[in-house]
């Protein structure tokens, strides 16, 4: 549990700290588009960050297995996900596009095993 709420509180400050930049760094730098890009990856990762927090504490007891599993694959989804889309924003490289679906399923995934660890919850 400990290590999981570390994972989170320190992609929750990775989020504000690519949001922030998105907003001051790149602004005069990059195109509207793919400063939304940036900030989608931002807002996506930071939502996910929160996710693990919200499993953290269910990895003891009856649905560790499934929470344990669940902020994995939240993990991989900010990995690939918005990983993807902070590439794609500052190199404009769109072959990295075809990694950014398997970042949402990952989320997916991930919330659908969150859901079956609150239903073995007491």
């Amino acid at each position: 549990m400990r290590i999981w709420l570390f994972i989170a509180v320190i992609n929750g400050g990775l989020a504000v700290l690519c949001g922030a930049f998105a907003a001051h760094g790149l602004s005069s730098r990059l195109a509207p588009d793919a400063i939304g890009i940036f900030e989608t990856g931002a807002r996506y990762h930071m939502y996910h960050a929160l996710a693990i927090g919200l499993a953290a504490p269910l990895c003891s007891g009856p649905a560790s297995r499934q929470a344990r599993m669940a902020a994995a694959l939240f993990l991989a989804g900010i990995v690939l996900f918005s990983g993807s889309l902070y590439l794609l924003a500052l190199t404009g490289a769109h072959m990295l596009g075809f990694v950014t679906p398997f970042g949402g399923l990952a989320f997916v995934a991930g919330w659908l095993l969150l859901a079956l660890a609150a239903l073995r919850l007491p």
